[in-house]
């Protein structure tokens, strides 16, 4: 009786390349690169290419959390964070990881008081995202934070347009760090 191999994992794959020489290799991740844009952005960012390597993130967080509603675009909180573990799989920088989730705060509370958006889904991710952020920012060298913290502060004030206690949740969260306007 046959028996089923279980799926491929990584150790599978590891094996593989073993066999690879360095010609072989080079042809894989050339392959890989001409496969997908996420690659490229991958590769981009883990080697340091390019005058921005968070400009790709940058504009898949601003597409899900700031779509165009007059293209029947909607909004999607889990591919806009993807983004960002998108990057910190890449390079992880803290300062980039730190850019990413303020940018991301500004894109969600931007676009919900643009249009007027009330989504209490949303907004939950927005003020976890937002505590993620000043926890980031919190562990980068002083001179870093009070830009960052600047712009965190400025996603609050807007946030309390919302309802919902968002504002209040970040009034908290800003005061929980320190932060002063």
């Amino acid at each position: 009786m046959a028996t089923k191999k279980g799926a491929p994992t990584w150790s599978d794959v590891k094996t593989k390349l073993g066999d690879f020489d360095r010609a072989g290799l080079l042809g894989l991740v050339q392959d890989l690169y001409a496969a997908s844009k996420d690659n490229q952005a991958f590769l981009h960012a883990r080697f340091g290419l390019g005058e921005d390597v968070l400009k790709p993130y940058k504009a898949a967080i601003d597409r899900w959390l700031w779509p165009d509603v007059f293209k029947n675009q909607d909004t999607s909180v889990a591919k806009a964070k993807k983004a960002i573990s998108d990057y910190k799989k890449a390079v992880g920088q803290p300062d980039g990881l730190a850019e990413l989730m303020v940018f991301y705060c500004e894109r969600a509370a931007g676009f919900s008081n643009d249009i007027g958006l009330q989504d209490e889904g949303y907004f939950d991710a927005l003020v976890r995202m937002f505590e993620q952020a000043l926890k980031a920012i919190a562990a980068l060298p002083d001179a870093a934070r009070s830009t960052l913290w600047g712009r965190l502060c400025v996603v609050r004030n807007i946030s309390h347009n919302f309802g919902y206690g968002v504002g209040d949740d970040m009034d908290e969260l800003l005061s929980e760090y320190g932060v002063d306007d």
